[in-house]
């Protein structure tokens, strides 16, 4: 994938792909204990970049979100938010100025070139472009917040869908 800039040219690089049960549909975001086959395969030229990954229990991908057709917009309604918009860079939105997504996933097992995780929120042969480790400290914010979901009348319920904890509606 080539991307043109003013400034001259940023090559990305696939390295792997990544496969899931998700064809038509996917989760809005990783659910961890989703059942179904979920798994990233490097390319055999970067395999050996995976050395010690082992040895964390989870990992950020990075992945180009090929099957988006959506028109971007810079305000977006989430679709748990009762019609609520918001600026996209406010949003998980996949629709984004640039086509990324991001994700953290548990490994379950690394064998060769392919990783075996939990569950992704990813279409299945989604172009991998990085990974990298999720360090405890270093990646959990203590004082995060939920930002403009806090205002939001419903949000207690909608805290139970960003968790995924399944419940009654």
């Amino acid at each position: 994938m080539k991307i043109m800039d003013k400034d001259g040219k940023i090559e990305i690089d696939k390295i792997g792909t990544i496969h899931t049960p998700y064809v038509d549909y996917a989760p809005y975001q990783p659910v961890e204990n989703d059942g179904g086959n979920f798994r990233i395969v490097i390319k055999p030229q970067y395999a050996k970049g995976l050395y010690k990954l082992s040895d964390f229990h989870y990992i950020y991908i990075l992945y180009y979100t090929h099957l988006i057709k959506q028109k971007l917009s810079l305000r977006v309604s989430p679709p748990w938010t009762g019609g609520l918009k918001v600026g996209v860079f406010a949003s998980r939105s996949p629709v984004r100025p640039n086509p990324l997504g991001l994700s953290i996933v548990r490994i379950k097992q690394i064998k060769n070139n392919e990783i075996t995780t939990s569950g992704m929120d990813v279409f299945d042969g989604t172009p991998l472009l990085d990974i990298k480790p999720y360090i405890k400290d270093l990646d959990t914010k203590y004082d995060a917040n939920y930002g403009w979901l806090e205002e939001m009348e419903d949000y207690e319920h909608l805290l139970l869908h960003i968790k995924g904890i399944p419940h009654d509606y």
